[in-house]
């Protein structure tokens, strides 16, 4: 196994989130998605999506 001084951010948050799954498990493990969240979600797949940028959104909110 690798040791941390090693790693990238990305590699130990992989990790993390791994060892905590492991310990915890998953809290959706089992669960079914509902219809009208899966309509909802292929529909919203279709449309290309507007990214806006942090400035954007400053603007806007504050």
């Amino acid at each position: 196994m690798a040791k941390v001084k090693d790693m990238t951010v990305d590699d130990l948050e992989h990790l993390i989130e791994h060892k905590f799954l492991e310990i915890l498990g998953d809290p959706d493990s089992g669960l079914q998605l509902r219809k009208e969240f899966k309509t909802k979600l292929e529909q919203r797949l279709k449309k290309p999506s507007k990214r806006i940028s942090h400035e954007e959104v400053l603007k806007k909110f504050a």
